[in-house]
């Protein structure tokens, strides 16, 4: 290997300025976790890197490095490298990373430098800037927090959007917390969703703002540091009329999805998708709600799907208005008794937005 592979840093300025990184660790490592802005252009595949991990425990490193070469050798090494080329043109600026920065970037760059390709590498690859990442959460978690609470429809992830200093968890999950709340993308992995929470903590130098949130997400969790900060932390309370939060939530659940699914997969196909997740939603609070309560919002749900199709997106509120009233806030409402929360102060959206600010201001520096 040469001496001379140049290097960078494992700066955070790296992601927050957007740079695409070029990941040539194995697909199924890649999966369970990235670097936000990395490509997977690896340098072997899942087999691949089995094998010559095999011989790495079994006979050292020189007989792992000798097994690389002949499996990845020929048309394959060939065809990585152009692939790496190909990236590159569209982003002359890209970084090589692998697990720690060490042999498979190195290679990586080698082959690159033999086709007249001289680009850097990250010096400690995944796991260093994944601490620092990881680190930016635990700063965070001991800088004053902000919890902004409030009955489903409230549109506590738009107030938090509407601050500079507002963390918006749902987002990062890629989830809205609640059974309807599933995204019709795949969600990261727990690895990435920690990722995004760094990324956006990045942007956050002093108190934070967040929306109240149980510790799981869909199928991530909070980070513990963070969770019990937020607990321990004081909470603004959102309280907005019935039909102003049946709009917002119609808006959350029917109208987002349908151009989010839509816009995926077509109309036809969306369609069905929505109305898969839509009645799977319905039927996973089935013990919940009860034989017949589940009976009477299948039926209303079954006549706004009626209704959806011939362009009558409102008629969903027919089952969304008792599904918030007979079950989400009876619920919300358990909650605040059995945890007996006190809040710096209650009120409409738009003063809960302007309290918030306030609380950040006088917690700044």
């Amino acid at each position: 290997m040469s001496a001379n592979a140049p290097l960078v840093e494992p700066d955070l300025a790296l992601l927050r300025e957007g740079r695409r990184l070029i990941d040539v660790r194995a697909p199924r490592e890649f999966a369970q976790g990235a670097l936000p802005g990395a490509v997977n252009l690896p340098l072997m595949d899942d087999e691949e890197r089995h094998r010559v991990g095999i011989a790495y425990t079994q006979q050292g490193q020189d007989a792992a490095v000798a097994l690389g070469e002949r499996l990845v050798g020929g048309g394959i090494k060939k065809a990585r490298i152009e692939a790496w080329r190909r990236e590159l043109e569209r982003h002359p600026d890209a970084l090589i990373y692998c697990f720690r920065g060490g042999l498979r970037s190195q290679i990586a760059q080698q082959w690159l430098a033999e086709a007249g390709i001289r680009r850097p590498r990250i010096r400690g690859g995944w796991k260093a800037l994944r601490g620092a990442l990881l680190a930016r959460i635990d700063v965070a978690a001991k800088r004053p927090l902000l919890v902004i609470g409030g009955l489903t429809g409230c549109a506590k992830t738009g107030l938090i959007e509407a601050l500079d200093n507002g963390l918006d968890l749902e987002g990062c999950a890629r989830h809205k917390g609640s059974a309807f709340g599933r995204h019709p993308l795949l969600g990261p992995s727990q690895i990435d969703f920690e990722h995004a929470m760094g990324l956006g903590l990045l942007e956050i130098d002093g108190p934070c703002v967040v929306e109240d949130e149980s510790r799981h997400i869909g199928a991530v969790n909070i980070p513990l540091n963070f969770w019990q900060s937020m607990v321990d932390a004081p909470r603004l309370r959102v309280e907005m009329p019935l039909d102003w939060r049946l709009e917002q939530i119609r808006r959350d659940y029917i109208d987002d999805l349908w151009a989010i699914y839509s816009g995926q997969f077509g109309p036809w196909l969306g369609w069905a998708l929505m109305r898969k997740q839509l009645s799977s939603a319905l039927g996973r609070l089935a013990k919940r709600l009860g034989a017949a309560r589940l009976a009477r919002l299948r039926r209303l749900q079954e006549l706004a799907f009626r209704e959806h199709e011939r362009g009558n997106f409102l008629a969903h509120e027919g089952w969304l208005a008792p599904l918030l009233t007979e079950y989400y806030d009876p619920l919300y409402r358990h909650q605040q008794e059995r945890h007996q929360r006190t809040y710096l102060h209650v009120g409409d959206w738009q003063s809960c937005l302007e309290a918030a600010r306030d609380w950040s201001d006088r917690h700044a520096g």
